[in-house]
C-alpha cells in the first residue's frame, strides 16, 4: 500500500521526506510483523515519527477489525428482519446479534480506568521462579502473600516474637499434592483493599491492542511524552507513563531512606501493614468460612481509595501525562501516584515505561503487561543485547552473605523446635549453601578444586583473584549439585521465609546494639538483610539456568583498596529472553540513531528469526552538509602527535598539548564546547594536569568550563548552570564581550550527558572526543561476553580463550585481558571494537538537534586518520551523515583551525539572512 503524509494527519508539522520515508517504513512493518529495526540520526524527529506511524496503524487496525464485525453482522441480517438462517439453534442466532453491541460496550468501556490496586496482585504474577525478583521492575524485594495465623501458638513462644514463627510447610514428600502451607482451621482471609474491589470483583478487561514504547531513562519518558502532546494522539488515546517507585514516591518518610533497594522495600512492608476495619464472616460449608475484612494500606497515601479513583479520572481527563506531572497530581490530590499509574494499565492504549519493566519478564508479569498480539517499541536500542542480560545478572556480597546466614542461623537457633520438618530441612539446607558460598569468597587456600592453586606473579604471591566458572563446575566444585534449588526456591516463594527470618534478624540486632527501632519494626542500621536475602534468592535462581547461558564470577575481598568480595552471576545469552517477547508481540520494532552494525544485533538476540521475519530501515540525516564539520584531528598546535591509547595517555606533553588544542578552540569556537573523556579518572587526571600547568587559567579567560558529576543528582544542577551561560550569550546580554565567549564542558563518555542529553544550538557548537574509549580489558565480565561472542562464530580460535576453573585476574594486570583480546579473529574482536564506536557514536550524538542546527565534530586520535581502508578501522563505524562529510586527514593544527574559522562564520551569516 502507498502511503502519503496524508496517511498520518497527527504529525503537526509538514513532514520531510525522510519522515515520510520513516513512517512508511515502520507502518508496513507492523503490518508484516516480526522484528524491524529502524535507523535514523538524532535530530530527525525520529521519536514523532514513530509515535504518528505506529498509532495511526492502531486506530486503522481497530477501524478495519470493527468494519470486518459489522460486515459479517450484515450478511446474517434476513429481509424479515431475523438473524441468521432459520435452521440455526436460537443460541447462535442471540450470539451473531449480539456481537456487534458486545463490541460497542467494550469501546465505551475504553475511559473506565481499572479500579482497585488489589487486582494488580491477582493478575498474573507470583506464577513463575522469577517472580521471585520483584515485583516492581527496579526493586529487589517481591510481594509475597501474607499469611494469617489461626489457632493457638505454642506456648514455648514469647509473645514478641510470635510473628515470626513459620507456619507448618508440607512439601511433595510429605503431601499428595504441590507444596504447600498447612492452616490451621477451615478459615481462610482475603483481604480486598477496598469497597470497590468488592463490587467488581472480575477485574478490568485487558484492552485488545495495544503498544508498549519503552525507552532507557526516565528522561527519554519525558521527552517522548513532551513530543505526543503535539500531536492529537494526545487527546484521542489513553496512556500512562510507568517507571520506579524512586521517581513515583511522595511519601516524604519513606523518601528519606534515599536508595532505590530501601524505598523499594519499605514501600513493599508498609503495603503489608493493614488497618483492617469491618469483617465478616461467609459460611461456604463443607469448604469453611471466608472471612472478608476491608482494609487500607499502611502507607498513608494510599489509605483514601477515593482519592485514587480521582487520580484515574482526572488521568483520563487530562490526556498524556508525564512522570512529573504525575508526582505533581499525586501531590495535589494527596495519594499515590505509583500504584495510581500501575492501576491505569489495562484500559491503556500506549504504555510508556523504562526497559526494566519491560524486557524482565518478573516485571512483566508483577506489572500484568501483556503482550500477546501487540506492539513492542524499543527505543535506544544501540546497546539493547548488553542491556537485556544485565538485567538478569545476580549479585551478592560478602558482607550480605554474612549478614544472611547470620540472621539464619539465629532464626534456626530460636525456632528449631517449633518447626515442622518441612521448615527444618528447607532451612537447613539455606545454611549449607550460604556455608559453602562463605566458604569460597573468605579462605585463602580454597580447596573448591583441584586446578584453583596459588600463583606467583613478579616475584611475590598474589592471595587476591578473580576466578570465572561455569555454572556446574560451580556447583559440582562446592558439593551443593545435589541441592534441588527448583524444590528450595518454591519453598522460599511460599513460606514467606524472607520477610521472617530477616524481620526477626533486624531486631535481634537492634536489641544487641542498643539502638530503638523506627515504626513499623524497620532496623535503623545501615543497609537492609531483606535485601540481602533477595541477592542470596536471585543468586541460587541464576544457578537454576542452563550450564552455557552464563558464568559465576568469583571475586575475593581486597582490604588493600576496600573492596569486600562477592559472587556473582553474569548472564551471557540473550537469545532465549528475547525470543519470549517476540514469540507473544504482533511486531518488535528497535529504533535508535545508530543501530549499526545490526548483524551482531541478529546474532545474539533472534538468530533464529527467519530472514522475511527481519526487517531493516535506515535514512539519513535532514541537515545540509555545510551544517556539520567533522575532523579527524591527528596533531596539537605545538605539532605533537595525539595518541590517547592506554600507555601513553597519562604523558604529561600529550595533557598539555590537549590544553592548547582547548585554548585555541575558545577562540575560535562560538558559545558551548562539550569535550568528552573515556573515563571520570581521566578527565580527573586531565584537569588536575591543566590546573598544575597554568593551561586552566588561560582557557577560563575565554570560556567558563564546568565539569560532570558522578552523581546524577548534581549532573542536572551542572547542566541548567552550563545552559543559562550560552542562553546568556544567545540573548546578547553578556557584560564583557572580551572576556565571557561561552563554555567548555568536561564530561564522559557513558556517563549521563553522554546518553540522553541534547545539546542543540549554542549548547553544542562544538564537540570534542579525546582518544578511542575501549573498555578496559581487565573487566572479567567484559572478557566473558568477548569469549561467548567469539564462540558464537564457530571458529576455531574458540578454544584458545576457554578459561579454566583456575584461571586468575589480577587488580591492575592487563595482561590477561589484552591476551584474550589479541587471541580474537573474528566476532569477539569485533565485539569489542564496536563497543568502543557506539559509544563514540552516542556521544558525538548529542549535537545537531533540527534542521537549522550546525556544529563541528573533532575526533582527537591520530589512530582516527590512519589508513581507512580495513573495514575495521574506527571511522567506518561512524554514523554515515558523518562518514560522508568527515575531513580524515590534515597536515597541521593550522588547517583544522582555518576550516573551523570558514565553518562558523558562514552559518553565523547564514542564520542572519
Amino acid at each position: 500500500m502507498e502511503h502519503g503524509d496524508s496517511k498520518f494527519p497527527a504529525f503537526p508539522y509538514k513532514p520531510y521526506s525522510i519522515q515520510i520515508d520513516f513512517m512508511n517504513a515502520l507502518y508496513d512493518y507492523l503490518d508484516k510483523g516480526g522484528v524491524s529495526i529502524l535507523e535514523s540520526p538524532t535530530g530527525t524527529g525520529k521519536t514523532l515519527s514513530i509515535i504518528c506511524s505506529a498509532l495511526q496503524w492502531v486506530l486503522d487496525r481497530r477501524q478495519k477489525e470493527k468494519s470486518e464485525i459489522m460486515s459479517k453482522s450484515d450478511k446474517n441480517i434476513e429481509n424479515d428482519g431475523q438473524i441468521g438462517s432459520q435452521d440455526e439453534p436460537d443460541w447462535m442466532r442471540d450470539f451473531v446479534a449480539s456481537t456487534v453491541t458486545r463490541v460497542e460496550e467494550k469501546k465505551c468501556k475504553k475511559k473506565k480506568f481499572g479500579r482497585g490496586l488489589g487486582k494488580l496482585d491477582r493478575r498474573k504474577n507470583c506464577e513463575s521462579y522469577w517472580d521471585l525478583q520483584s515485583c516492581d521492575p527496579e526493586e529487589s524485594s517481591q510481594v509475597e502473600k501474607e499469611c494469617k495465623r489461626s489457632g493457638k501458638k505454642n506456648d514455648a513462644v514469647e509473645l514478641d516474637d510470635e510473628e515470626f514463627l513459620m507456619e507448618e510447610y508440607e512439601s511433595e514428600e510429605e503431601g499428595l499434592c504441590s507444596p504447600k502451607l498447612k492452616r490451621k482451621g477451615g478459615m481462610v482471609s482475603i483481604s480486598p483493599s477496598s469497597d470497590e474491589e468488592e463490587e467488581d470483583d472480575s477485574g478490568e478487561e485487558e484492552e485488545g491492542l495495544k503498544v508498549y514504547f519503552c525507552s532507557r531513562t526516565h528522561s527519554q519518558l519525558s521527552q517522548f511524552i513532551k513530543e505526543l502532546k503535539k500531536t492529537t494522539f494526545s487527546e484521542e488515546i489513553n496512556v500512562v507513563c510507568l517507571g520506579a517507585r524512586k521517581n513515583f514516591c511522595i511519601n516524604e518518610e519513606v523518601l528519606k531512606l534515599g536508595s532505590s533497594s530501601r524505598i523499594n522495600e519499605r514501600c513493599l512492608e508498609l503495603q503489608k501493614i493493614k488497618k483492617n476495619k469491618v469483617s465478616k464472616v461467609k459460611d461456604l460449608g463443607k469448604e469453611g468460612r471466608v472471612r472478608r475484612t476491608k482494609a487500607s494500606s499502611g502507607c498513608p497515601m494510599l489509605r483514601k481509595h477515593q482519592l485514587q479513583k480521582q487520580f484515574r479520572n482526572f488521568i483520563s481527563q487530562e490526556g498524556a501525562l508525564d512522570i512529573e506531572d504525575l508526582v505533581q497530581l499525586g501531590k495535589g490530590l494527596g495519594t499515590c501516584p505509583y500504584y495510581g499509574s500501575r492501576s491505569m494499565i489495562p484500559a491503556a492504549d500506549l504504555v510508556v515505561l523504562p526497559y526494566q519493566s519491560l524486557l524482565s519478564k518478573s516485571s512483566r508479569e508483577s506489572l500484568g503487561l501483556n503482550l500477546k498480539n501487540n506492539i513492542v517499541i524499543i527505543d535506544e536500542a544501540h546497546n539493547l543485547a548488553d542491556s537485556l542480560i544485565g538485567m538478569y545478572d545476580a549479585k551478592i556480597t560478602l558482607s550480605q552473605l554474612e549478614n544472611v546466614h547470620s540472621h539464619i542461623e539465629k532464626y534456626f537457633r530460636r525456632f528449631c523446635n517449633l518447626l515442622g520438618p518441612g521448615n527444618r530441612r528447607y532451612i537447613q539446607t539455606l545454611m549449607v549453601l550460604t556455608r559453602a558460598f562463605l566458604q569460597v569468597l573468605n579462605e585463602k587456600d580454597v580447596n573448591y578444586t583441584s586446578a584453583c592453586q596459588d600463583s606467583e606473579r613478579g616475584g611475590g604471591t598474589k592471595d587476591i583473584f578473580d576466578t570465572s566458572m561455569a555454572i556446574n563446575d560451580f556447583l559440582f566444585s562446592l558439593n551443593i549439585d545435589n541441592i534441588n534449588l527448583f524444590k528450595l526456591l518454591q519453598y522460599v516463594k511460599e513460606s514467606n521465609i524472607m520477610h521472617k527470618v530477616s524481620g526477626y534478624g533486624d531486631k535481634i540486632t537492634s536489641l544487641k546494639k542498643d539502638s530503638a527501632t523506627k515504626e513499623n519494626g524497620e532496623s535503623c542500621e545501615d543497609g537492609s538483610s531483606l535485601s540481602g536475602f533477595q541477592a542470596l534468592v536471585d543468586m541460587l535462581l541464576s544457578l537454576t539456568n542452563n550450564d552455557g547461558d552464563g558464568r559465576i564470577i568469583i571475586s575475593r575481598k581486597r582490604p588493600a583498596c576496600g573492596q569486600g568480595g562477592y559472587l556473582k552471576y553474569v548472564m551471557l545469552t540473550g537469545e532465549k529472553i528475547f525470543s519470549e517477547i517476540v514469540n507473544e508481540a504482533q511486531a518488535v520494532v528497535l529504533a535508535g540513531g545508530t543501530l549499526q552494525p545490526i548483524e551482531e544485533t541478529r546474532e545474539r538476540l533472534f538468530p533464529w528469526l527467519p530472514t522475511d521475519q527481519l526487517h531493516f530501515f535506515s535514512c539519513s540525516h535532514i541537515v545540509p552538509r555545510e551544517s556539520i564539520l567533522p575532523i579527524a584531528v591527528s596533531r596539537g598546535p605545538s605539532g605533537h602527535s595525539f595518541d590517547f591509547s592506554y600507555s601513553s595517555r597519562s604523558s604529561s606533553t600529550l595533557i598539555h598539548e590537549l590544553g592548547l588544542l582547548l585554548c585555541n578552540l575558545a577562540t575560535v569556537v562560538p558559545e558551548g564546547i562539550v569535550v568528552f573523556f573515556s573515563s571520570y579518572e581521566y578527565e580527573r587526571q586531565v584537569y588536575d594536569g591543566w590546573k598544575a600547568s597554568g593551561i586552566l587559567e588561560r582557557i577560563m579567560k575565554k570560556k567558563h568550563i564546568f565539569r560532570e558529576p558522578r552523581r546524577n543528582t548534581d549532573v542536572e544542577i551542572i547542566l541548567r548552570e552550563y545552559k543559562e551561560i550560552i542562553d546568556t550569550l544567545s540573548n546578547g546580554l553578556k557584560e564583557d564581550p572580551v572576556t565571557q565567549n561561552g563554555a567548555i564542558l568536561l564530561a564522559v563518555v557513558g556517563g549521563k550527558i553522554s546518553e540522553g542529553i541534547n545539546f542543540s544550538d549554542g549548547m553544542g557548537r562544538c564537540i570534542v572526543m579525546v582518544g578511542l574509549p575501549y573498555p578496559s580489558p581487565s573487566d572479567i565480565e567484559l572478557l566473558e561476553r568477548i569469549k561467548h561472542i567469539e564462540s558464537l562464530g564457530g571458529c576455531s580460535s574458540t578454544k584458545s580463550l576457554t578459561i579454566s576453573v583456575g584461571d586468575e585476574y589480577y587488580g591492575g594486570d592487563l595482561q590477561t585481558g589484552i591476551s584474550i583480546l589479541r587471541s580474537c579473529r573474528n566476532k569477539g574482536k569485533e565485539y569489542y571494537e564496536n563497543l568502543c564506536m557506539k559509544a563514540v557514536n552516542q556521544s558525538i550524538g548529542r549535537a545537531i538537534r533540527h534542521i537549522n542546527d550546525y556544529s563541528a565534530i573533532l575526533l582527537v586520535d591520530t589512530r582516527y586518520t590512519s589508513d581507512g581502508s580495513r573495514s575495521s578501522h574506527p571511522t567506518n563505524k561512524l554514523p554515515q551523515w558523518i562518514k560522508d562529510c568527515l575531513v580524515s586527514k590534515t597536515n597541521s593544527y593550522g588547517e583544522v583551525h582555518r576550516l573551523l574559522h570558514q565553518f562558523f562564520k558562514f552559518n553565523k551569516t547564514r542564520r542572519c539572512q
